[in-house]
């Protein structure tokens, strides 16, 4: 990026020669030195500039005033083969720097040069004789007026170590650190407005599956989110140290629904299955915590997960439904933290990975709501500019790109655990925003500064002192982003989006794969199947649904191997749980008839009741057999029932039949589950034979009933004639007759009638 010349007149021409030339002065020894010792060549490569280490642990203050006393502390240490004697160490002012590159130049120097400056007479410190490998600490203090710092602007000073490595007979510097002096004497003319964004964001800690209770008991990954929120722990030292910056507070929604969670019972992965989470009271520490610091500050929250933008433009939009997924999270994050923190954050800013953008990054992000996208200047380039401009600019549609400077946005990365190095990444710092300020002194502008976003506690230590440092606010004054967005744009500032082809390779191979998108894809599907069947969808519809947004985070970049875990388990868990409901497996039946019912049983192992669900019989061979009519299925959670089916034969044989769920929207639910089912069905002239059987034993039976009857009206007769006096047998109205034919029954008889009769009396 093109940058300013520099502050105007920052280093007069007379100071400058007359710096050269006590440098050339200064040389003449050390030139001598060497014409003296062409034969010890060990003694020069055990001595030089970087023979012993020179670190600068301490810097006070870091942009000093006129009347303060410049402190710097550190340690040396020798790293030669050969003690180090009549040694001092001392500050060295070299000139004012020109530009925002000539600091990037200085910091990555390594060699001793007149560049360095002169020595600051009468303010070094002896240094006893120093043997290989041992490291001594030391203390500089130098009145800033002894300085000589001329005009506003940024100095370097360096630190060195002036001795005699064994074998040499003059003083030669054997080590030297730099770092950068920001000095402004009073308030600059147009301070530079800054916006620094704080992010609460963490990796994904959460698991889609809850113990089967009432409560919906959560399980935890692991137990780091705790160690994280725990005092002294990143996420609880970014709101410690946050809540008294002026910056603006970035959060991943899903941090403050996984703390919340905390706060109740839990559950964490172990070797041993879950076990008990014990740090409630951690949880509801911080969430106070935070609670509190948002009073005052304004916050952002990213949609619910913090999606990777990047890795959903690249290669999830062929993916069907993966853009979907955004609108909601961005809904479910102002949900979420309006009821967990209650403030009402803004939601319509996009951050992708490393503020690298191109076209089509835009586009997804804009189509989930956001059309404020927070790029940086490494992605979005200037081409014609000599200063910095301000952040904002827009870039069509309605939509703005907020620029973040890359070089201080990267300016606290790396390790920063070691005192020297976070000394000088806050030196760099402050520089670099003095400089930035001292481009274009008339003209203020908005600078916006979007660090890492997951720092440690070091890095976030030295960016919260970094930021402090600028609160006096000589150059630079705070804006939040919400500021920055509404802020003027410069009529010359790059508004291009850079194409598709032109995201960096470094980037796009760190991105979640297609195959990611299609699993993810493949989960949703199941899990919208699953939802359509249960009684009480939100138990299982809103930790999965979070899940499927976890499976997107931008956090997962560097960890393929975790993100394939992580959905594997996901999906497996919905698998195991629709499983729960499925069709007991039925042995083969045999039919004796033309009609018969057959039962079949759904299993529910659900804690719910199941719903919605279609239970269809379906033959191999209708025109033999009918299976019966498809049936509506609810059965309880924890519980099993048969469901009958209405069956017609038509022929005899066997007949595979297969017994299917269906959801309403008439997709299959579960695996089939076949049976057979054997018929004996009984033919028609057996039919014919057995009811002419049983027509002739009605007749036979009613012809001896008429019989019966005959013969007992005749003995009724003839008791009567007997009693009249005759003594004669009669036969109806007269005596019998010498030849009447006998009776065809028996005379009556009060004994039991024979086997299988019944007499009516």
């Amino acid at each position: 990026m093109a940058e300013a010349a520099g502050f105007q007149g920052s280093e007069r021409p007379r100071g400058r020669w007359l710096r050269r030339a006590a440098a050339l002065i200064a040389g003449v020894p050390l030139l001598v030195g060497m014409l003296q010792f062409p034969d010890a060549p060990e003694a020069r490569a055990a001595s030089g500039p970087r023979t012993v280490d020179v670190s600068v642990d301490a810097l006070t203050p870091t942009a000093p005033k006129k009347d303060d006393t410049l402190t710097v502390s550190g340690t040396l240490t020798n790293d030669g083969d050969s003690p180090i004697t009549d040694a001092h160490v001392g500050l060295r002012l070299g000139p004012a720097l020109s530009s925002r590159s000539a600091i990037d130049s200085a910091a990555k120097r390594t060699g001793f040069s007149s560049a360095d400056g002169q020595e600051i007479q009468n303010r070094t410190q002896k240094i006893d004789k120093l043997e290989p490998g041992v490291s001594r600490p030391f203390t500089l203090q130098v009145p800033v007026k002894d300085l000589g710092l001329g005009s506003d602007g940024v100095y370097q000073l360096g630190v060195s170590l002036s001795g005699r490595a064994q074998g040499t007979s003059y003083e030669q510097v054997l080590g030297m650190k730099r770092t950068f002096l920001p000095w402004q004497t009073s308030d600059a003319e147009k301070k530079t407005q800054l916006t620094y964004l704080w992010p609460l964001i963490s990796s994904t800690h959460l698991t889609a599956e809850t113990d089967a209770d009432a409560e919906q008991t959560p399980v935890f990954r692991n137990d780091n989110l705790a160690a994280e929120i725990a005092p002294g722990g990143r996420l609880q030292q970014l709101v410690a140290l946050g809540k008294d910056l002026p910056v603006t507070f970035v959060i991943d929604p899903d941090v403050l629904a996984s703390v919340d969670a905390m706060t109740k019972t839990y559950k964490v992965e172990g070797p041993n299955g879950p076990t008990a989470g014990k740090n409630q009271a951690v949880a509801k520490q911080w969430l106070s915590q935070v609670e509190e610091a948002v009073k005052t500050h304004e916050v952002v929250a990213l949609p619910f997960g913090d999606p990777d933008l990047a890795s959903l433009a690249h290669r999830g939009k062929e993916v069907p439904s993966a853009l979907g997924h955004l609108g909601p999270a961005t809904t479910l994050a102002a949900k979420t933290v309006e009821t967990i923190l209650g403030v009402k954050p803004r939601t319509d800013f996009a951050w992708p990975a490393d503020g690298a953008v191109d076209s089509s990054i835009v586009d997804v992000a804009t189509s989930g709501g956001s059309h404020n996208i927070i790029a940086r200047s490494d992605s979005l380039q200037e081409n014609s500019l000599s200063y910095s401009p301000t952040a904002a600019r827009p870039i069509g549609g309605g939509n703005t790109a907020i620029v973040a400077d890359a070089r201080l946005s990267t300016a606290f990365e790396g390790d920063l655990s070691k005192a020297e190095n976070s000394t000088l990444a806050i030196q760099q710092f402050l520089a670099q925003s003095l400089m930035v300020n001292g481009q274009e002194p008339g003209r203020q502008r908005n600078i916006v500064v979007a660090p890492q976003r997951t720092p440690s506690v070091s890095q976030a230590q030295a960016m919260a002192a970094g930021v402090k440092a600028l609160a006096p606010g000589r150059w630079a004054e705070p804006l939040n982003l919400g500021g920055a967005a509404k802020a003027a744009p410069d009529p010359g500032a790059n508004r291009e989006v850079p194409g598709a082809g032109e995201y960096p390779d470094s980037l796009r191979r760190q991105e979640l794969p297609t195959e990611a998108f299609e699993q993810i894809q493949k989960t949703q599907a199941a899990l919208d199947d699953f939802e359509l069947i249960l009684s009480q969808p939100g138990r299982v519809v809103t930790p999965f649904g979070n899940a499927i947004m976890r499976e997107m985070s931008t956090e997962w970049r560097g960890d393929a191997a975790g993100a394939a875990a992580f959905r594997t388990s996901v999906h497996s868990y919905l698998d195991g749980l629709t499983k729960n409901v499925q069709l007991i497996q039925k042995s083969d039946a045999t039919l004796s008839g033309r009609s018969a019912t057959i039962p079949v049983t759904v299993q529910n192992n659900l804690v719910q009741g199941v719903k919605g669900l279609t239970l269809e019989l379906t033959s191999s061979q209708p025109n033999r057999l009918d299976a019966g009519e498809p049936q509506q299925i609810m059965v309880d959670g924890g519980h099993s029932q048969s469901f009958k089916f209405d069956t017609t034969a038509n022929a005899n044989g066997p007949v595979q039949v297969t017994a299917q769920l269906y959801t309403s929207d008439g997709k299959p639910y579960g695996r089939p589950m076949s049976f057979q089912v054997n018929v004996t069905e009984i033919t028609s002239a057996i039919m014919l034979v057995i009811a002419v059987g049983v027509l002739l034993l009605v007749l036979a039976g009613v012809r001896i009933y008429l019989q019966r009857k005959r013969a007992a009206a005749r003995r009724d007769e003839e008791e009567a004639d007997d009693g009249n006096g005759g003594d004669g047998e009669t036969d109806g109205d007269g005596p019998v007759q010498p030849g009447d034919p006998e009776p065809d029954t028996g005379s009556e008889s009060t004994d039991a009638s024979g086997s299988g009769e019944k007499v009516d009396r």
